[in-house]
C-alpha cells in the first residue's frame, strides 16, 4: 500500500499578505505624516503596490537571492518594500538609521546590497551608505519628495511615480522556503555587529508562534500599532503577523514621542501596542502633563530592555492596559519568550514561557547542563526552528555540538516555567576577584517610584579592580543618594551596594531602545 501524501505548500511570507488581500482586502494600514495627518491603504490595494515595486525592482536587476536595503521608518512604503523584496526571493536588509555612515555602510558592503531604498528624509544618509559601500547601483526614495536627484554620485529615483506605470507581470514565491528572506546587523552593544540572516521558513513558523493565544494574540478585530522599529530584529515579526490575522496595522513613521502616540492612538483605535518601555514612558509622561484618556488600548507588549516594577505599575495604572513583558534577541528572529496576558504569574521580573518551536536551557559558564533546571541561575541556551544556526558571512556554527545557542544571558526558570532574565554575562562586574551582577541592583533601585529609569555599572578601581557605580534617571519626588541605595541593604551582599550614585537629566539610550552601557562605561567607568 501507497501512503498518501499532503499538498507541497511553501511556507514563505509573500503568502501572508496574500492572505490579508484576499480575506481581509478592506482592512487597514495606517502611517503617521507630518503634521498629524494619517494615510491609510486596505491590504489588497497594499498587495497591488508592493507587486508593481517588485516588477519595477526586477528592472532594476534585481534576482533571488540579491540583497535590497532599507534604510527607512515605519511606513506603508516601508512594509510594501517588504513584502516586494522577499516575494521574489531577494533578501531585505534592513538598516539603523541611528547608527552611524560608516558603520552603516560597511553593513551593507559586507551584505553586497544591489540597492538601497530609503526614506526621502534619510537620502543624505543614504548618499553617505552608498559611497561606503560601492555594491549600491542607486537609491530608491519613499516616503516623501527628492529635489536633489539631479545630485552627482549614486543614482536617486523617487519611487512613487514609478508605481503606477510599472509593468506588472510579478510573480511571488517561486523559490523554496528555506531561502533567505531577510538580513540584519545585532546592535553591536556587548560586540561587533554579526549579520543574522532570517528565512522564509523560520519567520512563517515564527509568525505562527506568534499569533498563538498565550502569546501575542494578535486577532482580526485588533488594531497593532508598531512603534518596534522595522529597522531593527524584524519588527518582531509584527509586518507579518498583523497582516496573517487581517488586523490593522498601524505605523507612527519617525514619530514617536508622547504626543504623536497619544493622536494616533486614538484616531486609529489602537488596541494592541508594541515598544520598548522608554516609549511607554514617554507616553505615559505626555498624559499625567497633559491629561486625556486611551480607552481603546487594552494591552501593550514590551521588550527590549529589563521593565522596572515601578515603570509597569505606573503604565497600567494610567492607561488601564495589560502590559506582557517579553524577551528576545536577533538571533531568535526574535521572539523567545512572552508572558501571556492573562496569567497570574505576570510580573515585571518575568518574560514568560516558551511557546511550541523554542526550547531554553540552563547551563554553566562551560556549557555543560545544569543538573536542576528549575528555580538555579545559570547561562541561558535556545533551540528552535527560527534561532540562529550560523552568522552571516561566517563558517562556523552560531551553536554549540548539541545545537544549542549562547544568548549571553544569565537567567533562571521559576517552578511555572517562566524565564526570568537574572543579566547579562558581560555586563558582571569582577570586584575584589568575586562576581557583582547589576542586574539584581537595577532590579531593586528600579522599584522605587522615584526612578524612571537605573543602570549599574563597573568603574575601574586600584584596590578591587572594579566596583558598581548607580547611574538614575529621576522622575517626580526628590530622595536622597542613602535613600537610593537603603533598599539594597538586606537584599544583597554588603560588597555589592554600589560606591556611588550618579543622577542624570536623561539615560543615554542605544539605537534600539536599549541603556546604552557602553556609553555608560565610556563615560563613568573610569577611576
Amino acid at each position: 500500500m501507497i501512503d498518501g501524501t499532503m499538498q507541497d505548500y511553501p511556507l514563505t511570507l509573500d503568502k501572508f499578505l496574500r492572505h490579508a488581500a484576499k480575506w481581509h482586502p478592506r482592512a487597514q494600514v495606517a502611517t503617521a505624516r507630518e503634521g498629524g495627518a494619517i494615510e491609510r491603504i486596505g491590504y489588497a490595494d497594499m498587495q497591488s503596490r508592493a507587486l508593481a515595486i517588485t516588477s519595477l525592482l526586477a528592472g532594476f536587476g534585481v534576482q533571488p537571492g540579491d540583497r535590497v536595503a532599507t534604510l527607512a521608518w515605519n511606513s506603508q512604503p516601508h512594509v510594501e518594500s517588504w513584502y516586494a523584496v522577499m516575494g521574489i526571493g531577494a533578501v531585505c536588509h534592513t538598516l539603523n538609521p541611528r547608527l552611524t555612515a560608516a558603520q552603516l555602510g560597511a553593513m551593507a558592503a559586507q551584505s553586497e546590497a544591489k540597492l538601497l531604498v530609503a526614506s526621502a528624509d534619510l537620502l543624505p544618509l543614504a548618499r553617505n551608505i552608498a559611497e561606503r559601500a560601492s555594491g549600491i547601483e542607486r537609491i530608491l526614495v519613499i516616503d516623501g519628495h527628492v529635489d536633489d536627484a539631479g545630485c552627482a554620485g549614486v543614482p536617486v529615483t523617487p519611487l512613487e511615480p514609478l508605481i503606477a506605470t510599472a509593468p506588472g507581470g510579478a510573480i511571488w514565491g517561486d523559490f523554496a522556503e528555506t531561502a533567505p528572506s531577510g538580513l540584519c546587523f545585532t546592535s553591536g552593544t556587548t560586540g561587533a555587529p554579526k549579520g543574522v540572516s532570517y528565512t522564509h521558513r523560520a519567520c512563517f513558523l515564527h509568525t505562527l508562534r506568534c499569533l498563538q493565544a498565550d502569546v501575542m494574540a494578535v486577532r482580526a478585530t485588533d488594531s497593532v500599532l508598531v512603534v518596534v522599529p522595522m529597522f531593527h530584529a524584524n519588527a518582531w515579526g509584527l509586518p507579518f503577523t498583523v497582516p496573517a490575522a487581517g488586523a490593522k496595522l498601524v505605523l507612527p513613521g519617525r514619530y514617536n514621542d508622547g504626543a504623536s502616540l497619544a493622536r494616533l492612538i486614538a484616531a486609529e483605535q489602537v488596541t494592541i501596542g508594541v515598544a520598548v518601555p522608554t516609549v511607554w514612558l514617554g507616553l505615559v509622561e505626555h498624559l499625567e502633563v497633559t491629561g486625556g484618556e486611551l480607552p481603546s488600548l487594552q494591552r501593550i507588549i514590551v521588550g527590549g530592555s529589563p521593565l522596572a516594577p515601578a515603570l509597569m505599575a505606573r503604565i497600567e495604572q494610567r492607561l488601564g492596559v495589560t502590559v506582557q513583558t517579553s524577551w528576545g534577541m536577533t538571533e531568535l528572529s526574535p521572539s523567545g519568550t512572552v508572558a501571556p496576558p492573562h496569567d497570574p504569574a505576570r510580573a515585571a521580573t518575568v518574560s514568560g514561557r516558551p511557546a511550541i518551536g523554542i526550547d531554553l536551557l540552563i547551563t554553566d559558564a562551560d556549557g555543560e547542563p545544569l543538573a536542576e533546571q528549575r528555580e538555579t541561575e545559570g547561562h541561558l541556551r535556545v533551540r528552535g526552528a527560527a534561532v540562529i544556526d550560523r552568522y552571516f558571512g561566517h563558517d562556523e556554527p552560531a551553536t554549540d555540538p548539541r545545537g544549542w545557542f549562547a544568548t549571553g544571558d544569565l537567567a533562571r526558570i521559576d517552578t511555572h516555567g517562566n524565564l526570568v532574565i537574572t543579566g547579562r554575562a558581560k555586563d558582571l562586574i569582577k570586584s575584589g576577584g568575586e562576581w557583582i551582577n547589576p542586574a539584581e541592583i537595577e532590579a531593586v533601585v528600579g522599584a522605587l517610584p522615584e526612578v524612571s529609569l537605573a543602570a549599574v555599572i563597573g568603574r575601574t578601581d586600584a584596590k578591587w579592580g572594579e566596583r558598581p557605580v548607580l547611574l538614575v534617571e529621576m522622575c517626580d519626588g526628590a530622595i536622597s543618594d542613602e535613600e537610593l541605595l537603603e533598599p539594597l541593604r538586606g537584599r544583597v551582599a554588603p560588597w555589592w551596594i554600589p560606591d556611588a550614585v550618579v543622577r542624570l537629566d536623561a539615560m543615554p539610550l542605544a539605537p534600539t531602545g536599549k541603556i546604552d552601557k557602553i556609553r555608560l562605561r565610556a563615560e563613568y567607568g573610569s577611576a
